[in-house]
């Protein structure tokens, strides 16, 4: 009989060069499902990515810790327990600034992936 559910046991650990964290638990590389990503992350003091407009929702709630948003050129600042969502097609810089990690969850509707997230450096 099949299953009503599935257990994540083993997420998909995302190859990264800035030392940043990512562990797909639901999404395009875990189990090829393209209309939501869950990723549990951990992102290093000082860290940062360059300017991005997504072609999907991003929600992030924060788990620990301290994260820095830009959005449309304002700055948001969220701390440990606070949660956020960016709307599809916003221009947005993401970063840690601070001198301790952020650990955070982010959810993306539809999934992430990388032909649809439009850093500005590729």
């Amino acid at each position: 009989m099949a299953k009503n559910y599935s257990i994540q046991k083993s997420p998909f650990l995302v190859p990264t060069t800035d030392g940043k964290l990512i562990e797909e638990h639901f999404g395009k590389a875990t189990d090829g499902n393209s209309e939501i990503s869950i990723a549990h992350m951990i992102a290093p003091s000082e860290w940062s990515e360059p300017f991005q407009t997504p072609e999907f929702d991003e929600y992030t709630y924060i788990i620990r810790g301290k994260k820095q948003f830009i959005i449309d050129d304002e700055k948001i600042i969220l701390e440990s327990g606070q949660s956020i969502k960016i709307k599809k097609n916003t221009r947005i810089q993401y970063s840690n600034p601070f001198d301790e990690e952020c650990e955070y969850l982010a959810i993306c509707l539809p999934a992430f992936t990388p032909e649809t997230v439009h850093r500005e450096d590729e």
